[in-house]
Order: C-alpha cells, then structure tokens, then sequence
C-alpha cells in the first residue's frame, strides 16, 4: 500500500500505475488521489490506465492553459493597477521605496532584502570563500576535506558573531552529544525539543542571546538561524548514534556535520546519515555534465532573482495585504490574485535562497535536500511543505516512526499531531502558527478519511466502470476544492489572520455564485494542466512495455477478420496513449 505522507514526493503516487507485477492494484480515491484499496485482479486491465496515465483530448488541453493564462494576466493586470494608484500611499512609505527605473519597489520582504540587496556582498564574499578553500583541499588532500569545512565553518561563525555565541553552540552540541551516548531514543528527542524551546520562551532568549558580540543589523537572524538548525542537527545526529549498532560516533564528527557554513544559518538541513556518507566519500569524480548543470543552476537563480526585483518595481504583493483598509476596496480578482501570488513569491523565493546554498554545496560533492515544490503544481496536503529538509527531518524521525504503515486511521492521527507539534516548536508558538497547524494537520487527516471512504462500495465500482477521462475529471472538481484549502490555509502564516478571513469571505460568501464559480473553474483548469504535466512525467518514469517481437523464423499467420479490428483498435489506443 503507498503511504500518505506529510510532504511526500509526487513519485509516491507515480508508484501505483508502476508496481501491477503481483497480479492486484490499488484503487485512487476520488478526492486525493492517494491509494487506499486492494482490487482483485479481475479489474487490474481495467484500472491500469485509470489515474495518473488518464489522458484528455488534446484540444481540451490547449483549452485549459489558454483560460489559465488568460485568468493570470487578468488577475496581474489589477494588482499593477492597484499598486500604481497607490504607490504614495501614506501606508506604504515604509516597505515602499525607490528602486531601479525611477519607480518604487516593494521592500517589505526583510529576508530577501538580506539576502539580494542589503548584505549580499558580505554573503556572496563568505561562500565564494568557502567555495576556493574546499577547492584548494579537493585537490590537494581531500581526505581532510570535511574538517577544512568544519575549520572555514568555526572561523566564519566566529568573526561573524563572536567567541561567546561560538562557545553558547558548542554546548549545545557537547550536551546533546553527551546524551546521545546512553543510546535511549526519547531521552534523545525530550532533550533536543527542550533544548530547542529555550529559544522561544523568556527568560532563556534574553540570556542566550546576551552571547552575541555587536549590534549589527543580522544579528537575531543570524543568531536564531544557527541556533535553532544546531538543535535540529544535533537531534539528527544524537538519533542516528542511537541507531548504530557498533560503538559511537565521535564529536568531531558531529562539529564537522554542524559547523558546515552553507548550511549553518539558513539550512536547508541535511540528516547526518547522508551528510557523513557524502562528505566522506573518497571517491571525487564528476558525472558527466554535471558541472554545466551546476553552471546552468546558478545562471537560473540568477535570472529569477533579477525577475522578483523587477517584478517588485511594478506589483506590490506584500505591502498591499498589510493595508486592511485598501483591501476592502480592492475587486474580488485581485484579492485572489494577491492570494495565489503571495504563496508563489514564497515558494520562488525558498526555491531560490536554497538553490544558492544547494549550488555551492553541489560543487563540494554532496547531494543536498531538493528544493520545495512548486505551489501551482499542489493540490493534495500530503505534498504542501516550503522546505523539504525539515519535512525530510521530520518524515524520517518523527511522521514514518509514529504512522507505522500509514493505514491506520489512529496512528496516522498520532503522528501528524507530534509532527504539527515538533513544527509549532521549531516555528515558534504564536496564534498564527497554532491556527495554520491545526487547518494544515486537519487537511492532512482529512484527506486519509475521506479516500477510505470513497474506496468503500459503491463509489470505487462508479470509478471502475467509469471512463479514464471522466475520472480524471471528477478528482480534479474534488482537487479544485483541496487547492483552496490549501491556499487560504497558508497565507494564514504568510500574511495574517485577517487577510485570509478577507480572502475567504469575497471568495465563497460575498462573491457568491459568481465569483466562486469562475475561480473554481479557473482552478479546475490549473488542476488538470497539473495532471497532464504529471500524465507525461510518468509516462518518462515509467513507459508502458511494448509488445515482444515475434520469432525471427516464424511464418506469421493471416489475420482472422474479426481480429483485425481489435489489433487496430489497440494499436490506436497505445500511439495516442504515448503521443506527446
């Protein structure tokens, strides 16, 4: 059975149309698309081609992207309106400011700011050095590699922040390494979490912070940045020295795997069992091509960041839903349009600040944690995550440990609420991230309910005798809905409270039916552009097997006439099935 799992990839669903050797198949539900029945294999012909391979007229295709674009630009075109009428807003003085062109930019993002404008120089100089020394060492003495990580790592913390906050993270690290030792599971996991909230309750913030040398201007960034991704890794570390069988691992070990500067502040985290596999491995060579995909991955970041700040000179996405006064002004289309927005700068730019970091620690021959999938291609909660090491993290100690097999309603109702927990902690508790928790882990249970329920009879008979269009169909009316859930779920910590409740009041009671109607089937649209996208990705990953050629010596024999329409017939169904 595949599992329905917090953040899993979309390759777990591609997985049921490619494992049908043992003679059963399991049954989509309707709603999430997640498997949740067993069907004899009397039906196994029958369902084959019921889901992901389902395939739509080409001409519906080329009708959906066209209303999806249409609906995109109508929607962009009334927030450039809206932000040009309102650039000298008295409420926007402070996020919006001169930039480029001779026209204002959207300032209000202090992360990306930081990252692509502020201190990009202090940056861009610290990994370009990290990036020559670990070339200098690959050649010449790459056994000794990770520790020059580790050395680079120690001095830049240092200078950035000072000899105190260096000596507040190693003990950090010496405590939970000392814990890790007795081998004792929980005792690991209550001592990192309450290491952990010691950074998010007084008085133990004011004290640790009095660490930090100086008072520049990153100095909370950077200080809860690499404290709170130091506890995280040190988990990671204390719970795979419990699962070792043989001895222990040593603390230089776990200084190497912390003290790695691409990751120190800003992640993503890598769990210790893949960071110490790739950072000592011997074997240094490169794949073919694989640096002109290094090259081309950062000239792609590169773009997309000259893009956003473009694109913040004309749309000013996050300073207008600061403004409740001018949102109630605002057209329904351009509140929706804000909406979606918000959630795709936030994907852009988590995709962008750990593609950077990803790029640099892909020229140290390591393999880090995928960037977060893209907002526009979701539309099931068990896929929704923004960084895909946490939820790596997470999965791997915390969700998979507790689900078990993941088909039980009661464990999985456990493990998503102490996965919900570990992440209220690592958030930090506040009314916002409560609400966004318990909508995003209701979502997640929701979804496991609802698809028991539409594998019972009668409804997985109404989908088996059903055509493979018109099934595809139905779970995208289904998945339109999941879609906005989704959405008005998250900008809940994206924005705030009253934004969402504004989003969610024009979309489904003020805007009502006309409104609703259209948003929903622009949304409908969008979903099934998701799905031929994932049609033609599984079609890749997994191409139907052609038929055995016939023996070389074997005189073929004349088709019978009633066989001749039906090996036509197949053949017709297989060319357009594989037709791209």
């Amino acid at each position: 059975m595949i599992r329905l799992s917090y953040g899993s990839e979309a390759e777990d669903l591609h997985m049921f149309y490619s494992q049908r050797q043992d003679g059963e198949i399991l049954c989509s539900s309707v709603v999430t698309g997640v498997c949740v029945q067993k069907l004899p294999e009397l039906l196994l012909p029958v369902c084959i081609t019921m889901g992901i391979k389902a395939a739509l007229p080409r001409y519906e295709i080329y009708f959906y992207n066209t209303i999806l674009c249409l609906a995109m630009f109508w929607a962009a075109s009334w927030i450039f309106e809206v932000s040009s009428s309102n650039a000298n807003r008295k409420t926007f003085k402070t996020s919006v400011k001169l930039g480029y062109f001779g026209r204002k930019m959207d300032t209000a993002d202090f992360e990306w700011m930081m990252w692509f404008s502020t201190f990009r120089e202090h940056i861009l100089f610290t990994l370009s050095g990290h990036v020559l020394f670990a070339k200098i060492c690959s050649m010449l003495a790459p056994q000794y590699r990770s520790l020059v990580y580790m050395v680079y790592g120690l001095l830049a913390v240092w200078t950035s922040m000072g000899w105190t906050y260096v000596t507040l993270i190693l003990s950090h690290c010496i405590l939970l390494y000392s814990i890790s030792l007795v081998k004792i599971r929980w005792l690991c996991f209550i001592t990192g979490l309450s290491t952990l909230a010691t950074f998010k309750c007084e008085p133990f913030v004011s004290w640790q912070t009095g660490f930090v040398e100086g008072d520049f201007e990153l100095r909370h960034v950077l200080f809860y940045g690499g404290c709170g991704f130091t506890i995280m890794r040190c988990m990671s570390f204390a719970l795979e020295n419990c699962e070792r069988k043989d001895g222990n691992y040593s603390i230089l070990e776990l200084l190497k795997y912390n003290f790695y500067l691409p990751f120190f502040y800003f992640g993503p985290i890598m769990t210790f069992d893949k960071y110490y596999v790739q950072a000592n491995k011997s074997d240094l060579s490169r794949k073919e091509w694989e640096m002109w995909n290094i090259s081309l991955q950062g000239l792609i970041h590169f773009g997309v960041i000259l893009l956003v700040d473009v694109l913040f000179h004309f749309m000013y996405i996050l300073t207008i839903p600061t403004d409740m006064k001018l949102l109630k002004h605002l057209s329904d289309w351009a509140l929706v349009g804000l909406a979606y927005f918000n959630l795709m700068y936030d994907w852009v730019k988590a995709a962008v600040m750990f593609g950077v970091i990803n790029t640099v620690s892909r020229l140290d021959h390591l393999d880090p944690p995928k960037p977060p999938k893209c907002i526009t291609m979701l539309y099931v909660f068990a896929e929704t995550h923004f960084d895909r090491g946490i939820n790596d993290w997470l999965c791997k100690y915390v969700y998979d440990y507790l689900g078990g097999k993941h088909d039980n309603v009661l464990e999985e109702l456990v493990a998503t609420l102490c996965t919900f927990g570990v992440t209220i902690l690592w958030l930090g508790p506040c009314e916002v991230v409560l609400v966004w928790a318990f909508f995003n882990c209701f979502g997640l249970n929701f979804e496991l309910w609802t698809a028991k329920f539409f594998s019972m009879e009668p409804f997985s008979s109404f989908e088996v005798a059903m055509s493979e269009a018109m099934s595809r169909r139905i779970r995208a009316i289904f998945n339109t809905f999941n879609f906005w859930s989704i959405v008005l779920y998250n900008i809940v910590a994206l924005n705030s409270l009253d934004f969402a409740k504004l989003v969610a009041k024009r979309l489904l009671l003020k805007g009502f039916p006309i409104t609703t109607i259209i948003v929903m089937f622009v949304t409908y649209c969008l979903i099934q552009v998701i799905k031929e996208r994932e049609r033609r990705q599984a079609l890749i990953d997994d191409p139907d097997p052609l038929p055995p050629p016939p023996p070389p010596n074997a005189a073929p024999s004349p088709p019978t006439p009633a066989a001749e329409p039906v090996a036509a017939q197949a053949a017709a169904d297989t060319s357009k099935e594989k037709a791209e």
